[in-house]
């Protein structure tokens, strides 16, 4: 993750309306993991990018905009991050799995600030309806893809189990995993949150996964 500036640091005159919106939202990240949802506001945005209140309201108008427009960020970056891994795993049930519990775990996606601040959009009952909008069918679609890989996986492997409940545990592991990561003093590593997913994969499909991940 890129790192952002603070006041101490001082700032170009002129960017592009996108890089500033980009550099705000990247603000609103840091905030977010620093100060949680409700303490979240205009002002303290500007502080952490080292920018006036002003030219905040001027990008986004409101803190509700703000953050509806900081969550379709994260959302869009966590799906295109899925895909990609998806996409490069090939055909194989056991390989597109293990391609989706990786891409979790990526370093651009697996961040302390943006693990925290999706901890706070979860936490927050307010900021419930506004996941909806933005993330309701992102979640739906991930969710088809990875019953859908679970079910083939079962009947190439020859194992029993419902697919749904099986990707329900999975996803549900990986959420857990995540907070833990956040919440667990000291924190444990990446690599000891995605061993602990392999763990669970392991359970359903012994021939398939270990702690280490995909048997070849």
């Amino acid at each position: 993750m890129t790192d952002v500036p603070t006041s101490a640091e001082p700032q170009p005159r002129k960017m592009s309306r996108e890089s500033r919106r980009a550099q705000l939202i990247e603000s609103t990240i840091e905030t977010l993991a620093l100060r949680g949802y409700a303490r979240t506001t205009l002002t303290e945005v500007a502080r952490t990018a080292g920018l006036s209140h002003g030219l905040v309201n001027f990008h986004f108008e409101t803190k509700e905009k703000l953050l509806s427009e900081t969550l379709a960020y994260l959302a869009e970056e966590y799906r295109l991050n899925w895909l990609s891994y998806l996409e490069a795993a090939g055909e194989d049930p056991a390989a597109q799995l293990a391609a989706l519990l990786l891409a979790d775990f990526n370093a651009t996606i697996c961040t302390p600030a943006k693990l925290s601040a999706w901890c706070s959009f979860w936490g927050e009952a307010q900021s419930r309806p506004l996941y909806q909008v933005q993330c309701g069918s992102n979640d739906d679609a991930y969710n088809d893809r990875l019953e859908g890989i679970i079910a083939r996986l079962l009947a190439q492997g020859g194992y029993a189990g419902n697919p749904v409940r099986i990707a329900r545990v999975l996803r549900v592991t990986i959420q857990g995993v995540w907070l833990d990561m956040m919440t667990t003093s000291p924190p444990y590593t990446v690599e000891e949150g995605l061993a602990t997913v392999h763990t669970c994969a392991a359970a359903f499909f012994p021939r398939h996964f270990s702690v280490d991940g995909l048997i070849l």
